[in-house]
């Protein structure tokens, strides 16, 4: 449900509540949500001014950094760093400004990779030829090392700052992660696909789980498993997606999983979930009418009818999800009752 102004006025044009009422409700409002992101212009600069300079120290990064040497790279990691964390301290503490703080936040957990890259580079353990930007691109084992830090110094600054940007990184990190520790546990940096996609659906998966708890955990708070989600949900579902089988069998299980996940992003009402499971859904409608049904006169006919029998499933929903909805919660433990009345 969403709150505006307008909704006020109209709930005062009923004399549901009084003018002097609805302005200090808005103020309320505006106050209670100015350090959560939203679509004004005001975050949008916060956000793109800070993807800038964490983009600069990551992703656009050139080989023209080389020229500075192993030491002279966790140099600069290490200013960076310390006037980051300088940064985050004043605009949280003397400015109370809760979202530039946490954009500082994370990109001093972003250079860590960087400074742990200099000191490898500096006492001689990457080959010649190796260079930090390859970091962002290419799928290697040699990168864990950097990930490992990274995931420790993000989790050592969610602990002292407790700001949800922070967990960019630490998700981004994971993501990396997955796809480099498959030739580092199998042995080999000539993995199949196949494997790497199965590597993938597992860890999202996992990722996944570790940010439902996280959910719950935080339920009181802001909201720390957005990124979580995300990553997460792009890693499982693009191993799942990916994988190949001539089963349909297969197939039909893919489109049951790809409905549970708009199932379950409808319960914790993560948008994610239902985006990538509609993908999915669709990508095997597609499939049925391409190749299964491709000469079939009759298989429009039937997906409209379909199609219609879930509007009607809605509106059965509709009619009776607050009695399923109580039902569900009276056996639900009190942990997920609350984190679910919260979501709603």
């Amino acid at each position: 449900m969403e709150i505006n102004r307008k909704i006020l006025k109209e709930a005062a044009a009923k004399e549901l509540v009084s003018e002097q009422q609805v302005e200090q409700l808005w103020l309320f409002l505006c106050d209670r949500e100015k350090d959560t992101p939203q679509f004004n212009f005001t975050h949008i600069l916060y956000y793109l001014g800070g993807l800038l300079a964490i983009g600069a120290m990551s992703l656009f990064m050139n080989i023209g950094w080389d020229c500075f040497g192993g030491w002279g790279l966790l140099s600069i990691a290490l200013m960076y760093a310390a006037a980051g964390l300088w940064l985050t301290e004043y605009f949280l503490v003397r400015k109370q400004l809760q979202i530039p703080a946490g954009i500082m936040a994370t990109f001093v957990v972003v250079l860590t990779p960087l400074a742990v890259y200099g000191l490898q580079a500096a006492l001689g353990w990457w080959p010649a030829g190796a260079a930090y930007r390859d970091y962002h691109r290419l799928v290697d084992w040699r990168w864990i090392l950097m990930e490992l830090a990274t995931l420790a110094i993000g989790s050592v600054m969610l602990w002292r700052y407790r700001l949800p940007f922070l967990v960019m990184p630490v998700a981004v990190t994971l993501w990396y992660m997955n796809m480099d520790l498959t030739p580092f546990i199998f042995g080999a940096d000539d993995i199949s696909w196949e494997l790497r996609r199965v590597m993938s659906l597992w860890f999202g998966l996992l990722i996944c789980l570790l940010a439902f708890w996280v959910d719950i955990r935080s339920r009181y708070e802001k909201d720390f498993a957005f990124w979580l989600y995300l990553f997460g949900v792009m890693a499982f579902w693009g191993g799942l997606s990916t994988l190949h089988s001539d089963s349909e069998l297969n197939k039909f299980i893919y489109l049951c999983i790809n409905l549970a996940l708009i199932v379950v992003g409808s319960v914790l009402s993560r948008r994610v979930f239902v985006v990538f499971g509609g993908m999915g859904t669709a990508g095997y409608v597609g499939y049925l009418a391409s190749e299964l049904f491709k000469n079939n006169a009759l298989f429009p006919f039937i997906l409209t009818f379909i199609g219609l029998g879930v509007i009607y499933l809605g509106i059965l929903w509709q009619r009776h999800e607050e009695n399923f909805n109580r039902s569900l919660l009276r056996v639900l433990p009190q942990a997920m009752r609350e984190f679910i009345e919260k979501r709603r």
